[in-house]
């Protein structure tokens, strides 16, 4: 017969041989980075080669870190800008982990990262829009204050390990009471100029009529000039020819 502890002791093998695997191997997958911590300390190099790769089990831990572009969208922010006026502003920043035992160490995780960067760039945008008109903001120098707020956030986010690779202004638009009252005046503005235009219509319009009727009565009376002075000339004939 057989012996069923030989059974049962094969599959406990079979599961400490598992258990040890899964603590002993990890897998890097190719959009991702490894570092090995034993008691919160890297003990070798970044793992940056995807595939299998080893660690001691139940001491050493593993801290995936990602290589791709990392995006963060800024919720919309209402800044004050030149001649104290406000505009709601929606901002993208595109970056990168460049250091990921100083990211690990300062942020811990990408939304620690994106708390840090948030505060970073709403600081930037306030900071540099403050001075900036809405048409430079929005056309005349778009792309010099974009460059400056780049520079700011990118001075800023080196000490957690990050690369800032763009920042970017998505929409600026106006509060919604402020485009109500712009529209409001706009619609004034119109008004009054449609109301000057056809008053100036009105006025070379009569203008025209007064010319035209001072013409007539000139024209009518040089006619009634040359009318009087031809009959005299008939009168004067007629008189020589009765005479003779």
């Amino acid at each position: 017969m057989r012996n069923p502890l030989s059974g049962f002791a094969v599959l406990v093998i079979v599961v400490a041989a598992i258990v040890l695997a899964n603590f002993t191997l990890f897998t890097v997958d190719p959009t991702e980075q490894a570092l090995v911590l034993r008691f919160g300390k890297p003990v070798n190099d970044l793992v940056s080669e995807p595939g299998l790769h080893a660690r001691v089990p139940f001491i050493d831990a593993v801290v995936y870190i990602d290589k791709r572009i990392l995006a963060l969208d800024n919720e919309r922010q209402e800044v004050l800008v030149a001649e104290n006026q406000r505009l709601e502003v929606d901002a993208f920043v595109r970056y990168k982990i460049a250091d990921p035992l100083l990211f690990y160490q300062s942020v811990f995780d990408v939304r620690g990262a994106n708390a840090q960067l948030g505060g970073m760039l709403n600081s930037a945008l306030r900071r540099t829009l403050s001075e900036a008109s809405i048409i430079d903001i929005v056309r005349n120098r778009r792309d010099a204050l974009m460059a400056d707020i780049l520079q700011q956030v990118k001075g800023g986010a080196e000490r957690f390990g990050l690369d800032i690779i763009d920042v970017r202004i998505k929409r600026a638009d106006l509060p919604q009471e402020n485009s109500e009252a712009v529209f409001h005046r706009m619609q004034a503005e119109r008004q009054r100029l449609a109301a000057s235009f056809r008053a100036q219509g009105s006025q070379q319009s009569q203008q025209i009529k007064a010319d035209a009727d001072a013409k007539v009565t000139v024209t009518v009376a040089q006619a009634q000039q040359q009318s009087e002075q031809i009959r005299g000339e008939g009168d004067g004939e007629r008189n020589q020819i009765f005479a003779a």
